[in-house]
């Protein structure tokens, strides 16, 4: 039986760390009903967050698998799995509720890693349809980018999706990478997370 609705986020509540993806996989997350559970992303995102010690096991299989995520909250830009897994701007619109719900839930958050380019632009148009002046940052790999005063600093990632991971255009190392940049800034705390890769 599949799932076959809009798919919440889900985590930790008290999640210093927003994850923000792409959509529901067709056969992932839309069957399972939990994001990036059950499909070949979420095996390398989740293996990359166990390493990193931010999931207490490397694969998600179902909503009741045991899996627990340490400070991180997962969430996505489309709730529905989209033709061809990619959103149109109206679904796109319709969804960011979700998104903005979730922002104003966890209220302690001090970074947001978004996984891929629409997931960037959906981020900043939550922000700005929070009235928050707010530059689009370029997007880069494992980039840090401090967007405006009050709001979390933000880490680019490419999508762990199959077609990245298995081009070799997203490796297990670069995914790390990304990691250990989140871990330095949750480190150095909200205010100024500098190492020189900031915009």
């Amino acid at each position: 039986m599949y799932w076959g609705r809009p798919v919440p986020g889900w985590g930790d509540p008290e999640a210093r760390l927003l994850v923000v993806g792409l959509a529901p996989a067709a056969h992932g997350a839309n069957r399972t009903g939990r994001l990036f559970t059950g499909d070949s992303s979420g095996d390398f995102l989740f293996a990359a967050l166990h390493r990193a010690g931010l999931a207490s096991q490397p694969r998600a299989t179902g909503r009741d698998d045991g899996l627990r995520l340490t400070g991180i909250f997962i969430s996505a830009a489309c709730r529905c799995a989209p033709p061809g897994n990619r959103p149109t701007p109206e679904e796109l619109t319709a969804c960011r509720t979700y998104l903005l719900r979730e922002l104003a839930i966890l209220d302690r958050v001090e970074g947001i890693v978004v996984l891929g380019q629409i997931a960037l632009n959906a981020m900043v148009e939550a922000w700005r349809f929070q009235g928050r002046r707010c530059p689009r940052p370029p997007f880069g790999h494992a980039r840090l980018h401090l967007i405006a005063h009050g709001l979390p600093w933000l880490v680019t990632s490419y999508h762990p999706s199959r077609q990245n991971t298995q081009t070799g255009r997203l490796t297990p190392a670069m995914f790390d990478e990304v990691w250990r940049l989140v871990q330095h800034c949750l480190s150095a705390g909200r205010e100024s997370p500098t190492d020189g890769s900031s915009s």
